[in-house]
């Protein structure tokens, strides 16, 4: 259950500090719902939080207990904190401040592309370990302009597909496969106003994708358009371009462009559909690199406690000889799931979920697990089956 508190409950003045209240008027100002209070304005602050806990069973039975390629759900015979997450929305009139702090296993994968720079005497490091904690942080501005123009800065969850971070959100616990390869959040600036009630524009300027701190001097660039055809029915398409590789890369200052759309339809009331196609290619030196993906998703629930969902998904990707791969190590990867969702109360959530991975070649550890000559696990299958359960609760 969310919870609205009227004022925000932190100081940001000691007795000693002084604001300006007005043009005319100077004093101390105790608080910020004061502060608003005095300029007539609204100040709240919203806490959220949900805690995601699993344990999951490999057909495989991997001796390194990994399963491999899957996201978040990733440990094998073991009970695992998948994420917890505190969020924090704060207002003050047409201004917002919004935290997400995480910790689990789903911080440790969210963040294992994001780029590393070594700090000098000066200048402190940067990396994963930096940021995993922090699931989301940014600041955004209404402008009154029109039917108002929200203007934000900071670190996004990406706007690229259906699927996001909170499972309690989510159809399916694990995620697909496109989730998993797409980019999972981005650090910039974007814009958005809604030209009507059923349709809005995004226009977007970022680091690039999963980079806190740029890898390469070039910004990405995307517009996201979001339309509510009818009550049941909404369209989301995105179009997102950049050059994504690391300077000094064999591939060269390569522009890639990626296509996204999905549709989602309530045909009935306990009846929903979600389709999802990505697709996109980056010129290269070596040629063109580029890959195509789908995903189906179908939930519906027959009582008012119980949900069922499946989806399947696949992933193609083409590399021209010489090219490093932007996503996967072989060409192809597939999986199908299937997930009841038990809800006996509101905010809780029971789930067991049966899903089978199938790629072009190895991507999966298979019981002995072999070790190349730096002692790195080898992926040995190209399938897997598990068997999930999980519980998330929110508040």
């Amino acid at each position: 259950m969310r919870w609205l508190v009227p004022c925000f409950l932190w100081a940001v003045a000691s007795t000693a500090s002084e604001a300006q209240e007005s043009a005319h008027t100077i004093g101390p100002v105790s608080n910020v719902a004061e502060a608003a209070s005095r300029a007539g304005t609204h100040a709240s602050l919203v806490l959220s939080g949900y805690a995601e806990l699993f344990y999951q069973w490999n057909f495989n039975q991997p001796a390194n207990g990994i399963t491999n390629y899957r996201a978040f759900d990733n440990r094998h015979d073991a009970f695992t904190i998948d994420n917890a997450v505190l969020d924090a929305l704060g207002t003050v009139g047409p201004v917002n401040v919004h935290v997400a702090l995480q910790v689990g296993q789903t911080p440790e994968t969210y963040y294992l592309a994001e780029p590393v720079s070594r700090g000098t005497n000066a200048a402190g490091a940067t990396g994963p370990s930096v940021w995993k904690y922090l699931q989301q942080a940014n600041v955004g501005y209404r402008a009154p302009i029109g039917r108002g123009l929200l203007i934000e800065g900071g670190i996004f969850l990406s706007p690229i597909g259906p699927e996001s971070l909170a499972i309690k959100d989510q159809w399916n616990w694990s995620r697909s496969d496109l989730f998993f390869g797409l980019p999972a959040y981005h650090t910039g600036l974007r814009v958005s106003y809604p030209f009507t009630d059923r349709l809005t524009f995004a226009l977007h300027v970022y680091n690039g994708w999963n980079s806190v701190v740029d890898n390469n001097p070039e910004k990405s660039l995307a517009g996201q358009l979001t339309y509510e055809i009818a009550d049941h029915l909404t369209l989301d398409l995105i179009y997102f371009t950049g050059v994504e590789r690391p300077v000094g890369a064999p591939e060269g200052r390569a522009w890639r462009h990626l296509f996204d759309a999905y549709l989602t339809l309530y045909p009935k009331k306990w009846l929903a559909l979600l389709v999802h196609v990505d697709g996109g290619v980056e010129p290269n030196h070596f040629g063109t690199s580029g890959w195509a993906a789908s995903a189906l998703y179908i939930r519906f629930h027959p009582l008012s406690w119980l949900y069922f969902a499946a989806r399947g998904d696949f992933f193609y990707e083409w590399v021209p000889p010489g090219a490093a791969p932007i996503f996967w190590p072989v060409s192809w990867i597939s999986s199908a799931t299937a997930t009841a969702d038990f809800r006996p109360y509101q905010t809780i959530s029971f789930r067991v979920e049966y899903r089978h991975d199938r790629a072009a070649g190895d991507l999966f550890f298979d019981h002995q697990v072999p070790t190349n000559l730096l002692g790195a696990p080898t992926p040995n299958a190209r399938r897997q089956d598990t068997l999930t359960f999980g519980a998330v609760a929110w508040f």
